[in-house]
């Protein structure tokens, strides 16, 4: 019996939700059937088929009264786990069902989960939904260190557009400490573009410079930013966006000046 573990309540009801079983999840429901049963690490049903990206178990779920903010042992929801699974629709019908976008955890967000994935698209609509840009997890620091951890430059993108502040730390380190470790030269250069400091020292007092190995790449890149500042031009269009916030986009779209100022403002 010791090797299974925390599964040794799983149900049918889990394993219907988990495998997409449409019909076999809608008649275990009708003949009685307990939405909101959960596993020894509380993950219900609609945990499962969120995780697995079951759209239409979801939906039944749902309908039959399942718990749409239900946590794990971990502090997850189904919102989470749908991000977590890049399931966009999933992530839809919760949302439109009241999922909380910004659950009260100590643990990763969905907005977290979403970056985590990769999936830009689940990404831009947390954000949509009021996700907390600065969500800070204990592990991970911003949803920016997780999408950077993990060089998702779609999704830095999206959460720098949006507002993210890109020098936020997690124990002093910045999203462009993690670009240096992962050595990826176009998440340098995107990150120093919003305005990301090359001189910010972590817990450890290093520089993200100090991840690189001489003469690489990634390297070169921070040796030349940190002995080439930012143009006027451009230290002007992060200050602008800084003072601007998360509605920056929006704002800049209406003002009344050329396109080309405001490609440029856009990060067009």
């Amino acid at each position: 019996m010791g090797d299974i573990g925390f599964w040794v309540d799983r149900t049918a009801l889990h394993e219907a939700a988990s495998q997409g079983h449409v019909l076999q999840l809608k008649e275990l429901i009708e003949n009685g059937a307990y939405v909101n049963v959960v596993t020894v690490d509380s993950i219900t049903p609609l945990h499962e088929a969120s995780l697995r990206g079951q759209t239409q178990c979801v939906k039944l779920l749902l309908a039959a009264g399942a718990q749409v903010d239900a946590r794990n042992i971990d502090g997850s929801t189904p919102l989470c786990d749908a991000c977590a699974a890049g399931s966009i629709e999933c992530a839809k019908v919760l949302l439109e069902h009241g999922a909380n976008v910004n659950p009260p955890l100590f643990t990763a967000t969905p907005l977290h989960e979403a970056c985590m994935s990769g999936n830009a698209e689940c990404v831009r609509l947390m954000i949509l939904q009021g996700a907390r840009l600065e969500a800070h997890d204990c592990h991970f620091g911003t949803p920016l260190h997780v999408a950077c951890a993990r060089e998702h430059i779609d999704c830095v993108k999206v959460l720098l557009n949006a507002g993210a502040k890109v020098n936020a730390a997690k124990l002093h380190e910045t999203a462009l400490h993690h670009a240096a470790k992962v050595k990826n030269v176009d998440l340098i250069e995107l990150l120093v573009q919003f305005g990301g400091n090359v001189y910010a020292r972590d817990n450890q007092g290093k520089k993200p410079v100090d991840y690189t190995r001489s003469g690489t790449p990634a390297s070169l890149c921070l040796q030349f930013y940190e002995s080439t500042p930012l143009s006027l031009q451009q230290l002007c269009r992060v200050n602008l966006r800084n003072f601007l916030g998360i509605q920056a986009l929006e704002v800049v779209s209406c003002l009344n000046i050329p396109q080309r100022i405001i490609d440029f403002l856009s990060y067009c």
